[in-house]
C-alpha cells in the first residue's frame, strides 16, 4: 500500500487548488459585471456553440422591462413591470400616457430557475417607451438595490426579499425630481458605504445615499435643463486620484466620490439629452459617445495639484444618419477600448472600429447587429463583452455571437439564436437588454421570459 507523506499531501493539495483556481467562476452582481467594466473573466468557456446552439439550463416567465439580470451568490435578480388589469401600453412608444401597473423584482434560484421570492410595488408610468424598468439590480453585502423607471429606489434583503428601506426621487420633497423622458435609467453605483445615484432636482443631480439606511450622505450638481440623462455613474482612478464621473446632457463632470466635491467639468451639450452609454476610461483618456452628437475624448491630468481634463478630439458629424456620422454615435451599447482602438455600435447598427488617438474610422461592419443590407434600422444594436481574446456580442434580434475584433476587421466565429425579440420599438421587434455572464452561463431576458444557457466548454 502506498502512503503519502505530509509534505506530499500538502503539495498534492496545492496542485488541486491551483487547477481548480485556473477555472474561474464569477458572479455578475451589477451593471457590466463584478468590476463594472463589462469584461467577462471566467475561464472554461466554449470556443464554438454545440450543434443546435448552447444548452438551455432553464427558462421562466416574467413581464416587460429593459433591465438586465444580476447574478450573485446562487441567485438571479431581474426586474419587470406588470400592467394593471385592463391597462395597455400605447402602440406608439413615443406617445406619453399614464398607464397603471406595478414594478417587481424577482429572485430566482441560479441552479434551476425556481422562484425564491418576489417583491412588487404600485407604479404608474408617465414616460416614453413604457415597457418596464431600465436599471440592472445591484447586489452586495446581503442586500439588493433596485432603481425603478419612475424613481423608486428600494433596498431589499438579498436572501429573503425583506424590505430594508425605500424612497422615491419624485415624491420626496428633498428632491422633487422630474422624471426623465425615458425614465430613470442610470444604474446605481455602490462605493463603500455610499450608493450613488442620478436623482435630479436643484443641487441634487447626483446623490450619495447610505447603503444601509438610505440617508443622504451628500448631493451635488445643478443643471439648466431638468433632464439628467441616463449614463451610469462610474469611478475611475487616474493619477492616484479616485474620480466619480457623472455625464449629464450638459457636461462630463468629475467629483470626489467621498464628498461630492467637483474636480472639473467639461461642457458637452447634447441633443435630446441622450447621455446614455457608459463613459469609458483607457489609461488617462476618457471616452463618451452620444446618438446625435457623436463622440468626445478627454485627456485627464493634473493641474496645480488638482485633477483636470482637456478635450483631445470631438466628432464633427452633421447628424445621426450613417452618411452624416464620422466617429461613433451610440444610442445604448457601451463601447470597448483595446490596444489603441475603440469598438462600438453606431447610430444605425454599424459596428465600428476607430483609432483612439483621433477618432478616425478604421472599418465598419453590419453583420453583428443582423443588418446586412443598407443601414436603415435606426438604433440597431449589439452589446459587446470581451472574454479572453475574443468577444461575445448579444444583439437586438436575440442572437449571441462569438467574434474576433481587431483593427483588421470583424471575424465572426459562431452565432446562435437564444431568445425572441418581443419588444416593439423603432418599428420592429427588438430585445434591448444587456445580458449577464456568470457561472459559465449567459442570462438573457425579453418582455416575456428570462432564460439561462450554458456556455461551459465540454
Amino acid at each position: 500500500m502506498h502512503f503519502l507523506t505530509s509534505k506530499t499531501k500538502i503539495l498534492t493539495l496545492a496542485v488541486i487548488l491551483a487547477v481548480a483556481g485556473s477555472v474561474r467562476a464569477d458572479d455578475w452582481p451589477q451593471w457590466l459585471g463584478p468590476q463594472r467594466d463589462g469584461v467577462w473573466r471566467e475561464t472554461g468557456v466554449l470556443d464554438k456553440f454545440p450543434k443546435g446552439g448552447p444548452k438551455e439550463r432553464w427558462r421562466m416567465p416574467i413581464a416587460g422591462g429593459y433591465s438586465g439580470p444580476a447574478v450573485a451568490d446562487g441567485r438571479v435578480y431581474v426586474s419587470d413591470r406588470l400592467l394593471a388589469e385592463g391597462a395597455k401600453n400605447p402602440d406608439d412608444p413615443f406617445k406619453m400616457s399614464s398607464v397603471g401597473g406595478e414594478e417587481r423584482l424577482w429572485c430566482f434560484n441560479e441552479a434551476d430557475g425556481k422562484v425564491l421570492w418576489q417583491k412588487s410595488y404600485p407604479c404608474k408610468y408617465q414616460l416614453l417607451y413604457p415597457a418596464g424598468p431600465r436599471a440592472t439590480p445591484t447586489v452586495a453585502g446581503g442586500k439588493v438595490y433596485l432603481l425603478g423607471a419612475m424613481g423608486d429606489l428600494h433596498c431589499y434583503d438579498a436572501k429573503t426579499g425583506a424590505d430594508i428601506w425605500a424612497k422615491n426621487f419624485v415624491t420626496d420633497k428633498a428632491y422633487n425630481a422630474p422624471v426623465p423622458l425615458w425614465g430613470f435609467a442610470a444604474h446605481p453605483l455602490l462605493d463603500g458605504d455610499n450608493l450613488i445615484c442620478l436623482v435630479g432636482g436643484e443641487g441634487s443631480v447626483v446623490v450619495a445615499f447610505d447603503k444601509n439606511t438610505g440617508a443622504e450622505k451628500w448631493r451635488q450638481l445643478s443643471m439648466e435643463s431638468e433632464q439628467i440623462g441616463y449614463a451610469p455613474p462610474m469611478i475611475y482612478t487616474v493619477g492616484g486620484v479616485r474620480q466619480l464621473i457623472i455625464w449629464t446632457p450638459e457636461a462630463v463632470n468629475s467629483l470626489d466620490p467621498a464628498t461630492g466635491a467637483v474636480h472639473w467639468s467639461q461642457p458637452f451639450k447634447l441633443k435630446a439629452n441622450l447621455s446614455i452609454p457608459t463613459p469609458r476610461l483607457d489609461g488617462d483618456k476618457l471616452f463618451v459617445t452620444s446618438f446625435y452628437n457623436g463622440a468626445m475624448m478627454l485627456q485627464l491630468g493634473n493641474e496645480n495639484g488638482k485633477p483636470s481634463a482637456k478635450m483631445l478630439w470631438k466628432g464633427k458629424g452633421r447628424g445621426e444618419s450613417p452618411e452624416q456620422t464620422d466617429t461613433l454615435h451610440s444610442i445604448m451599447p457601451t463601447p470597448v477600448i483595446k490596444d489603441g482602438y475603440i469598438y462600438g455600435v453606431c447610430s444605425y447598427g454599424q459596428l465600428r472600429c476607430l483609432k483612439e488617438s483621433d477618432g478616425s474610422r478604421v472599418w465598419e461592419d453590419l453583420r453583428a447587429t443582423g443588418n446586412v443590407k443598407e443601414p436603415t434600422e435606426r438604433w440597431a444594436n449589439a452589446f459587446l463583452t470581451p472574454q479572453g481574446d475574443r468577444y461575445f456580442l448579444f444583439n437586438e434580434k436575440g442572437d449571441l455571437i462569438i467574434a474576433h475584433l481587431s483593427p483588421n476587421g470583424y471575424e465572426e466565429i459562431d452565432r446562435a439564436h437564444l431568445i425572441e425579440p418581443t419588444n416593439h420599438a423603432a418599428g420592429r421587434p427588438v430585445v434591448w437588454t444587456h445580458p449577464a455572464y456568470a457561472n459559465k452561463s449567459i442570462y438573457v431576458r425579453n418582455d416575456k421570459e428570462v432564460a439561462c444557457f450554458s456556455l461551459a466548454a465540454e
